[in-house]
């Protein structure tokens, strides 16, 4: 009977319908927060030498603020995507769920390439890793934030895959839910980038 009242109160969306899932979420619920530790730790060293410029370029003579604001849609519209994505899956829509999530990974790597491209102009105009500790802070912490959403894509791309061949399941709905989970705490992490490394950048 406990058995019974037990599956009666489970959630009704399938990433939590098996034990094993259930745990699986909970366990990458560490992970992220191991992941802001990591983050936050980056951040402090930023502020910290945002200001040590060595003579170099500063934040004003670098950020564009046409550059930044693009970026920053891109990838908040592909976190949009990405939640109707997760819609999608609840409702057991497959082409829902590809052409969703293939529309955030186009998204992202519409991102990537800006960011790349940001980064070739500002070592063209002098402003390289070992200019200053300003640099060196910045490089670190916006190519740490690119590690992880280029490895977000490739991720992705890869469940993609196994939703085409194998469908919807419990496996695989639990698996593009983490992968969710994933994607919502990059943009949170940008919207950080935005706010303490650009804004201030600007006005400081």
């Amino acid at each position: 009977m406990a058995e019974l009242d037990q599956k009666v109160n489970l959630p009704d969306f399938p990433e939590y319908q098996t034990e094993d899932g259930r745990l699986k979420i909970f366990g990458f619920w560490v992970f992220l927060a191991a992941e802001v530790v990591l983050f936050s730790t980056l951040f402090a060293t930023y502020l910290v030498f945002k200001d040590q410029t060595a003579g170099g370029p500063t934040a004003k003579d670098l950020f564009e603020v046409k550059e930044f604001m693009a970026e920053t849609l891109i990838l908040l519209t592909s976190s949009f995507t990405c939640g109707l994505a997760t819609l999608k899956m609840r409702l057991g829509q497959k082409k829902g769920v590809l052409m969703w999530m293939g529309l955030t990974l186009l998204l992202g790597l519409g991102f990537m390439v800006m960011e790349i491209g940001e980064f070739i102009k500002y070592v063209g105009e002098g402003a390289t890793i070992g200019t200053s500790a300003f640099l060196s802070a910045f490089y670190v912490l916006l190519s740490t934030h690119g590690v992880h959403v280029s490895l977000g894509i490739l991720w992705v791309s890869l469940l993609l895959i196994q939703v085409v061949k194998r469908g919807l399941t419990p496996i695989t709905s639990r698996k593009l839910f983490i992968a969710g989970l994933y994607w919502h705490f990059l943009d949170v992490v940008w919207i950080f980038v935005f706010t303490a490394v650009y804004l201030t950048g600007l006005v400081s």
